[in-house]
């Protein structure tokens, strides 16, 4: 099965980590020989609630005996779409009342920027250095990262950078820009958080200028940081809202969000402005209303916060240089890549599943299920620590 997956199926990296998945459930992915992995990534924070969880797999069950494909988006009236939305907006600030589904973050960013352009008749777009937004053209245009983009040049012109938590960049904001595109936490950067009142001051420029806020909420979105969004936890409210990864337990799914008449700009002039065959597709909608079901009837997002603390107290080690993030969003800071990288293969030797971020060498991901236990959480950091012991220049 692995030298087919090597030939057959197209590879991102030159080592693929290549566990052989049997099933996963809970906190756990097995391998072939039915070992149990813990899982400290949760699939790139899209397993907000564990793998098969009973009410996701119910709803997808349920819904697949009725009907999985029935009409491109936004023609046919779909009640697992419908639904979701209409509990999401209830959520979601007054002027964040109508989404657009997709299927993935990265093509939700795309209908985020069109949209932008669309209602301003603007066409500058300001991003942040270090920022990740995805991998399509226009996501990777406004992406901050060099090293991810110069192999794909030319990309969409008329995206100015600024650095992320810098005051006096916000002067780059002018009645020029369209819109404003940042990650509420900087993901790839090294899950940083904004400081100082940063994005209220963004807010605020947006609003003098006439351009509009696009917040960029894939990975801390759905509960990860102890709020529901992110952008909650910073006194912001954002014109566009992009969302992702954790919306439906491990189904893939994107969407934008925002006020009903700026959405209403993709409707004409011209018509189709945005469209997509498999955005909203009623399984992946039902695995989402029973993921936003349980994080709103449960006690899950508030518990991030205290598996938090577990974690920060748990990890203590002279490697450590110190843990950034929030909720269960987190990065070990440790000295070097070479640390980083013993760390994530010695851990996954002995099967506590860790990862890398994109741009910050010396981090360990820390981002797993909301629904991990408190004794799970101590048995992997204490293989981490482990690790970091066995660790040798």
């Amino acid at each position: 099965m692995k030298k087919d997956f090597l030939h057959y199926q197209a590879q991102t990296s030159p080592h693929p980590l290549t566990l052989e998945v049997s099933r996963a459930s809970g906190s756990y992915i097995y391998d072939k020989n039915n070992n149990a992995h813990l899982d400290f990534v949760a699939g790139v924070s899209a397993c907000t609630l564990g793998h098969c969880h009973p009410k996701v797999v119910d709803a997808i069950t349920k819904q697949v005996s009725e009907y999985m494909h029935v009409m491109v988006y936004g023609e046919y009236v779909q009640k697992p779409a419908v639904a979701y939305a209409k509990l999401l907006a209830s959520l979601l600030p007054e002027k964040l009342e109508t989404t657009y589904l997709v299927n993935s973050g990265t093509e939700a960013i795309e209908g985020a920027l069109k949209l932008a352009k669309r209602a301003t008749g603007r066409h500058q777009i300001v991003a942040a250095h270090n920022s990740y937004h995805g991998n399509t053209m226009g996501s990777m245009s406004v992406s901050g990262s060099e090293s991810q983009k110069s192999a794909f040049r030319p990309l969409v012109p008329g995206t100015t950078f600024i650095n992320f938590n810098s005051e006096k960049d916000v002067d780059k904001i002018t009645e020029h820009t369209a819109a404003v595109i940042l990650e509420t936490i900087q993901g790839g950067a090294g899950f940083i958080v904004p400081k100082n009142n940063y994005l209220e001051k963004v807010r605020a420029r947006c609003t003098a200028v006439g351009a509009l806020l696009i917040l960029d909420e894939i990975q801390p979105g759905f509960g990860r940081t102890g709020k529901l969004f992110a952008f909650e936890n910073y006194n912001c409210i954002p014109d566009i809202l992009v969302i992702g990864k954790g919306m439906a337990s491990g189904m893939p799914i994107g969407a934008f969000v925002a006020s009903n008449n700026l959405m209403r700009n993709l409707q004409n002039n011209p018509k189709l402005g945005h469209i997509t065959t498999f955005g909203g597709n009623p399984v992946v909608a039902a695995a989402s209303l029973a993921t936003l079901q349980e994080l709103t009837n449960t006690n899950l997002i508030k518990e991030t916060l205290e598996k938090e603390k577990l974690f920060k107290k748990q990890l203590k080690h002279k490697h450590i240089k110190n843990i950034r993030g929030k909720g269960l969003m987190l990065a070990i800071m440790l000295e070097n890549a070479d640390i980083t990288n013993h760390v994530v293969l010695y851990c996954a030797k002995n099967r506590l599943i860790l990862f890398w971020l994109l741009f910050e060498p010396r981090a360990v991901r820390i981002s797993p299920p909301l629904t991990i236990s408190n004794e799970e959480i101590i048995a992997g950091c204490k293989l981490i620590l482990e690790a970091l012991d066995n660790y040798k220049k």
